[in-house]
């Protein structure tokens, strides 16, 4: 139950409290990112039902509610270990998906730096600490955040693909640390269940 309340917690802090959270507030999101963000949570709600049925059936010493737990966490093992594998397979889509979203912005600001445009591309700049696509020479007509450091930060398309490579790195280190804890879940059920038999037999 735990790991799966941290699973959520996890989730929801790069979903809404990351630096990638900006980009879904536009009309536009990297989809491909945001759709394993949503797997990872659903797997936290998932595990933390499970936990809970799994502690009724030790508690209750039921063989049928142990081995129901054993086959919920078989499910969402080989869940978490698609997941992940998509994750980064689909990496490299992710970024392109994001860098699109803010070459959009960059280009409609160049058009029209005025009203609702400017605020967005203001808000990439401050969430991903940048400014521009390493032309220094426009940089003087962006709104750039304060006490950014030019032209070291002056590339935002590679601050998106850092962004992205750091909360996916995140999201894999919290998959297979979940994985491990489940394969150890699905190891104990069978002990206790098989514990369990032998003591209904011997009696």
């Amino acid at each position: 139950q735990l790991a799966g309340l941290a699973v959520i917690a996890c989730g929801l802090w790069l979903r809404f409290g990351g630096p990638m959270a900006e980009f879904a507030t536009d009309k536009k999101s990297p989809e491909l990112f945001f759709m394993g963000l949503y797997v990872l949570v659903g797997a936290g709600a998932i595990m933390s039902a499970v936990g809970f049925f799994g502690c009724c059936g030790a508690a209750r010493e039921s063989q049928c509610l142990i081995g129901t737990f054993f086959a919920c966490l078989l499910v969402i093992f080989a869940g978490e270990v698609t997941a992940g594998v998509f994750a980064f397979i689909g990496k490299k889509v992710a970024i392109q998906e994001a860098q699109e979203i803010y070459d959009d912005a960059y280009e409609d600001y160049m058009k029209n730096p005025v009203g609702k445009v400017n605020s967005t591309i203001y808000r990439y700049h401050v969430a991903l600490q940048c400014c521009g696509k390493g032309n220094v020479e426009q940089q003087t007509g962006l709104p750039c955040p304060e006490n950014i450091q030019l032209p070291k930060a002056s590339n935002c398309l590679v601050e998106i693909q850092n962004v992205i490579d750091t909360n996916l790195h995140l999201v894999g280190i919290v998959g297979i640390a979940i994985a491990s804890i489940t394969i150890f879940g699905m190891i104990f059920s069978m002990v206790l269940c098989c514990t369990i038999r032998n003591m209904r037999e011997m009696i």
